[in-house]
């Protein structure tokens, strides 16, 4: 792979080619110095690095303290009076789409050494890129390669890194990072949620995918710090359809006739997925069983039946998703069959059962109105004759629709709700909780609000116990994850799957 280190005035001219530059201070001998690191984070800055200013929260001591440490210039928005004399600069009109050229250039486009696929859309991001990476392993793993690298809102994997996640999208330079470490280790597949607030701030900018996804489109992440409103939200999303070289589309999707007319705009090559026999993937014939369901599918290559393991209809919109992009990259079909059929998504419609069997729990990330009507519409289908009661909250300081929106669909489907903590921030837990509340009024809903979250999963187990019915309760929001957002840290705590399985 190529690791060549290149001067300061290759950066320059780029932002210059791009019209992202407004002024500089780079002297010929400053410009043929080479950039041997690149960094926003002044913790990590060594000798010769080329400095970034970003971030709502960036102060000037933290470029002081980098230039100590050797940072020879700075890439920034507005000019530092203090780093006078002591640093070049490159004052830029657009910072986020500069650190995107600056990480393209100085981790020399490692994405091409990678076969890429992009996923977007509402809900189903997570569970449809871990159907394709499954289908990825295996194909791989018959052949003696690595495992594929996954960037998701539940895991990063990259060979080096194995974490969870608290980002859908990890930040630019994170990101390319994480493609360079795949490329070290061998990996050749990667597979990554893209969030719409990626698309907007340009964390992929300049990223082409050999598969890009488009899952679905529901109102959703719309406040002061992200979206402004609906168009926004979707436009943004559809920005992804220009860094794709084949493109995979959800034919009952929302807003359908402008999704098509972008994809026919953006000249990339277009598959289109759905439950209707025009679609280019059919999926057909589903039947529910016990430990998951079967459906059909037809392609251009073949007609086959395959099985997942998760239940809900709307899993078969995820795996016709997954059997479109496996198709695009030319995986043959027996790892599509095989890696569909044992696909686990850690935290996705995980199901738990007491031991009399009448108190069913199914922990979920569900956290946005489109999920959480799906969610609630495929349960009341599978049982029909129980109980059913909800445990969530909603997070702080963005998203602030969702007290509204979440409320709206709990109270409509729900017996029983339980208000809880959910990654609250500077927020007050009660606070979020009374304002979920507020919007219960006009569904004479039944609800309860325990701000501790292990109190309110056991409560819930509790109550549905000594009812003696048969019961179905949903965990939904936080699925596997271990840490909880207070304040500006994540604070380490057992997951909704630890508490249930207390509970039960």
């Amino acid at each position: 792979m190529d690791k060549t280190k290149h001067y300061l005035n290759e950066y320059l001219e780029e932002l210059k080619a791009l019209k992202l530059v407004d002024e500089t201070n780079v002297d010929p001998k400053l410009g043929a110095r080479k950039v041997e690191n690149l960094t926003y984070d002044s913790r990590r800055v060594t000798e010769g690095t080329l400095f970034i200013c970003k971030g709502a929260r960036f102060k000037e001591e933290f470029l002081m303290s980098s230039i100590e440490n050797g940072a020879f210039c700075y890439v920034s928005d507005r000019r530092y009076a203090a780093a006078r004399g002591s640093a070049g600069y490159i004052i830029v009109k657009d910072i986020r789409r500069a650190i995107a050229v600056l990480a393209n250039i100085y981790f020399n486009k490692v994405w091409e050494h990678l076969k890429t696929v992009g996923i977007t859309g509402t809900k189903g991001k997570s569970t449809t890129a871990y159907f394709v990476k499954n289908i990825l392993d295996k194909y791989a793993a018959a052949s003696g390669k690595k495992p594929c690298g996954v960037l998701s809102s539940i895991q990063n994997y990259d060979g080096v890194i194995d974490e969870e996640s608290h980002l859908t999208t990890p930040e630019t330079l994170e990101l390319h990072e994480h493609f360079e470490h795949m490329v070290d280790s061998g990996i050749e597949n990667a597979v990554m949620e893209v969030s719409s607030q990626a698309l907007k701030y340009d964390r992929t900018y300049g990223i082409i995918y050999d598969v890009g996804a488009f899952l679905n489109i529901g109102e959703d992440h719309i406040s002061s710090i992200e979206h402004s409103d609906f168009e926004d939200y979707f436009t943004s999303k559809l920005r992804l359809f220009g860094q794709c070289r084949t493109l995979v589309v959800n034919r009952y999707s929302d807003e359908w006739n402008r999704i098509i007319a972008a994809a026919a705009a953006s000249g990339a090559y277009t598959v289109v997925f759905g439950r209707d026999a025009s679609c280019d993937v059919y999926g057909y014939d589903i039947k529910h069983g016990n430990e998951g369901l079967t459906f059909r599918c037809r392609t251009e290559r073949f007609d086959e039946e395959y099985s997942i393991a998760l239940p809900g209809d709307f899993n078969v919109d995820n795996a016709l998703a997954a059997i479109a992009i496996c198709e695009a990259l030319d995986v043959p079909l027996p790892y599509i069959k095989a890696g569909l059929a044992d696909a686990r998504v850690s935290g996705r419609m995980e199901l738990f059962r007491s031991k009399d069997g009448k108190v069913t729990v199914v922990v979920d990330y569900a956290h946005n109105k489109l999920s959480f009507e799906t969610l609630f519409k495929a349960m009341k289908k599978e049982y029909p004759n129980h109980a059913l009661s909800i445990v969530f909250g909603c997070p702080g300081g963005k998203a602030y629709g969702r007290r509204r929106e979440l409320a709206e669909v709990a109270g409509t489907y729900a017996d029983m709700i339980y208000l809880t903590e959910e990654d609250a921030a500077a927020e007050s837990v009660a606070a979020i909780c009374e304002e979920i509340a507020g919007n219960l009024k006009p569904f004479d809903a039944k609800f309860e609000i325990i701000e501790d979250r292990r109190q309110a999963v056991l409560r819930a187990i509790r109550d549905a116990k000594e009812e003696g019915t048969d019961a179905l309760i949903l965990v939904t929001g936080k699925g596997r994850e271990t840490r909880m957002k207070r304040g500006t840290e994540y604070i380490d705590t057992p997951s909704d799957v630890d508490y249930v399985l207390e509970g039960l």
